[in-house]
């Protein structure tokens, strides 16, 4: 497998209410400082990892929309000059559906952009007013339909669980959200986060989640009105019509490398180790404020603030965390090789046993495999599967 590399833009139009990622609002954004800083801290990287082969290029963020599309194609050419790209690169980048950002969509394009990932969210205009989403649901269809003419892939978001949502208005959306773009969805459940917005009203009593039964149905008719439009769940959270599932994210869960620059960005890193015989995992970090980021790599070269040799068995958690979203789940061979643990040394015995029989997990030709079932209580079975 190739090197995955993930690329942040901290700043957006506005900060949305639920969200808690590392993003932020300037009244005037430092273009032209952040465009030289992200290329900096990429050739940095890449002298330091040696040209390995580049499998995927992710911009994310905040907004990465709100880039100049000339800053793009310049990392986009800096990145395929340093690390080899592979023949089938997949480029992708995050956009929402405003105006200003759909009028630089064919700009991205031409910078070498072959996947769109569209921050829908939803096609209800009072749940977009409700998320603080700057853009309509006539803007939402829009968009779906201007990225299907441009790019040759598209994905898109749709956030579930909201406050005062049905079954049937949830089936609806999503129908005609599929119809528009059948390529991949990627589906959150809204969620109340700590220092956010919604986490300040969700503790004055002005926002009642959905209770868990209807989370799970919801959930449920997402996969079946998905299938009709010909995707399968590949993930958890994400489907996709077979041949286009996110080859970046896959390299996520199934615990390949991958190196993160710009604030905040993470990465899982193979490097040589002194200290060993052979090579070790690292997890690399970047500081999380812009300017400060910035101040660093023009001083330093990058952003750098933290970077920890894994050691057993955190390799082995990351990668039970990880593996078992995937429908394809856990292949044990290539976990002893990644971690350098047995699978079956990496869980509770007796709890692997009790979830086989449950049919929440399975061996199936040498890979661990969550169930659907196993799937809908993930989180929880993990807990306590997991050593």
């Amino acid at each position: 497998m190739g090197l995955a590399l993930y690329v942040h833009w901290p700043f957006c139009l506005a900060k949305c209410p639920y969200c808690d990622f590392n993003s932020h609002v300037r009244d005037e954004i430092p273009q032209a400082r952040f465009a030289r800083a992200l290329r900096t801290e990429l050739a940095t990287e890449a002298a330091r990892l040696g040209p390995r082969p580049l499998a995927s290029i992710f911009f994310g963020g905040g907004t990465p929309s709100l880039m100049e599309p000339a800053t793009v194609a310049a990392l986009i050419d800096d990145a395929c000059r340093l690390f080899p790209p592979m023949p089938d690169l997949e480029i992708t980048l995050e956009a929402n559906p405003t105006s200003v950002e759909l009028g630089r969509l064919r700009g991205f394009r031409d910078a070498g952009v072959n996947r769109v990932s569209l921050g829908v969210q939803s096609l209800d205009a009072d749940a977009l007013h409700m998320l603080g989403r700057e853009h309509s649901a006539p803007q939402a269809v829009a968009a779906l339909e201007i990225a299907r003419a441009i790019f040759p892939r598209i994905s898109f978001d749709l956030i579930y669980a909201r406050p005062g949502q049905s079954v049937a208005a949830w089936r609806a959306e999503l129908d005609q959200a599929l119809t528009l773009a059948s390529d991949h969805l990627s589906l959150y459940q809204l969620t109340i986060e700590p220092g956010t917005k919604f986490e300040a009203l969700h503790r004055q009593g002005l926002i009642a989640m959905p209770d868990q039964e209807l989370g799970a149905a919801l959930y449920e008719e997402t996969a079946d009105v998905a299938a009709r439009h010909g995707l399968l769940a590949y993930e958890v959270s994400n489907y996709a019509r077979p041949g286009s599932e996110s080859r970046h994210n896959l390299a996520y869960w199934r615990y390949s490398d991958y190196a993160g620059i710009g604030p905040g960005a993470h990465g899982r890193i193979t490097l040589p180790d002194a200290d060993q015989d052979g090579p070790a995992i690292y997890a690399t970090r970047r500081h999380r404020a812009p300017e400060p980021w910035a101040d660093r790599v023009e001083r330093l070269g990058h952003g750098l603030t933290d970077e920890t040799r894994l050691v057993a068995p955190e390799p082995a958690r990351e990668m039970l965390l990880m593996g078992l979203r995937l429908s394809e789940g856990i292949d044990a061979a290539r976990f002893a090789a990644r971690t350098g643990t047995a699978l079956q040394d990496a869980v509770e015995p007796a709890i692997l046993e009790a979830a086989i029989e449950e049919d929440y997990l399975r061996w199936d030709g040498g890979s661990l495999i969550a169930t659907s079932a196993g799937r809908l209580r993930l989180e929880a079975l993990l807990g306590a599967l997991v050593r």
